[in-house]
């Protein structure tokens, strides 16, 4: 089959992101659709996010300017789990209500409103479970994964899995949001609390920030006196910008954060919201398309290793296919740039990756 693929053509519809010929089995790094958004506090709509970024990747073109010959990296996808979906489809009914209730100025004590809330937080504890289990059934296989969310909570088992292969890594955290909330609206695995409860696993040495423009006293007070988390605030990065400062001095201050290993944890509302304009909870501000490639990019050149990844909170529109695109071409340099960073640290050569400038003519 590999030999009749044509990387020029158009994507031939096959269940696989990017519409790409391989098999999970023979994959280097695996795509796990997770579409489960039952916490989503604003407006829902990411659990549709994976399909709709299946949908559009097929009309991504496979070149890419940092992997040479980049649709030869073996890239396989998991289908997605009924069992998610039917699942999320239960718990997002009732986490509704108790926002609802909430809104409403109810007492979170209500009987009512502890039990919705402790059957939503069932259902992501097995979420957590059912993330956990794939991924580090692929771990074993030697595997790199990648997962698709989804509201941003679905990485928790994944991060968990991760820790228990690697001694310490950091993490990567391009948001708009802090998510450091220790629950939110009663949820304890709410999208507003995967970070906090990623740092109770000890394998994750450091938090680095990136974007984040919307934060309440008390992430931000956590932020300040962790040791392990840094921010870079959309703030402090604009102000340096307009006083002149490059973007890639500013991502070298960020590279130097991190540590050998990274996980990078991607909220599409990290972007500025004319690239997501769905997302569930989109704020004014954020990083452009280029300056999170620059800085994915960087990390790469710097030899660190990207050990997985995921792409959250991509919301498809009603009348335009925008996120998803947006979406699709973000996932295609996160999955290239990750297999770039493996084979880099495989050769323990420190080389860097194709340069950020077009490639010359003869």
């Amino acid at each position: 089959m590999e030999n009749k693929f044509n990387p020029n053509a158009i994507g031939i519809i096959n269940g696989n992101y990017f519409a790409l010929p391989y098999s999970a089995e023979e994959s280097e790094l695996v795509l796990l659709p997770v579409p489960w958004d039952a916490t989503t506090s604003y407006t829902d709509g990411t659990s549709l996010g994976p399909q709709a970024i299946l949908d559009a990747s097929a009309q991504v073109d496979l070149f890419d300017y940092h992997v040479e010959k980049a649709w030869e990296n073996k890239i396989g996808t998991i289908q997605q789990s009924t069992f998610v979906a039917e699942l999320n489809y239960r718990a997002r009914k009732k986490a509704k209500e108790v926002i609802n209730l909430l809104s409403q100025g109810a007492a979170p004590e209500t009987e009512n409103i502890k039990n919705l809330t402790d059957e939503v937080n069932s259902a992501s504890e097995e979420i957590n479970k059912f993330v956990y289990e794939e991924t580090k059934k692929l771990i074993l296989q030697g595997k790199t994964v990648g997962i698709i969310g989804g509201e941003h909570s679905v990485p928790l088992g994944f991060i968990k899995a991760l820790g228990e292969k690697h001694p310490e890594f950091g993490i990567l955290q391009i948001d708009a949001h802090a998510d450091l909330r220790n629950s939110y609206e009663g949820f304890e695995f709410s999208h507003a609390s995967i970070m906090y409860n990623a740092l109770k696993i000890e394998n994750v040495v450091r938090l680095v920030q990136v974007g984040i423009r919307d934060i309440c006293e008390e992430e931000y007070n956590l932020a300040a006196e962790s040791e392990r988390i840094v921010l870079f605030d959309d703030y402090r990065l604009k102000a340096d910008e307009f006083e002149g400062k490059k973007w890639k001095d500013e991502c070298k201050k960020i590279i130097e954060t991190l540590p050998s290993e990274v996980y990078i944890s991607f909220d599409i509302d990290g972007l500025s919201p004319e690239l997501c304009p769905n997302t569930g909870t989109p704020v004014p501000g954020g990083l452009s398309y280029h300056q999170v490639i620059y800085l994915i990019a960087a990390i790469v050149k710097s030899g660190r290793k990207i050990i997985g990844f995921d792409l959250c909170e991509v919301a498809p529109g009603k009348e335009s296919e925008w996120d998803a695109n947006v979406g699709a071409r973000i996932l295609y340099k996160l999955v290239q740039l990750c297999i770039q960073s493996n084979n880099i640290n495989k050769l323990q050569i420190h080389l860097p990756i194709a340069s950020l400038e077009p490639p010359k003519r003869n």
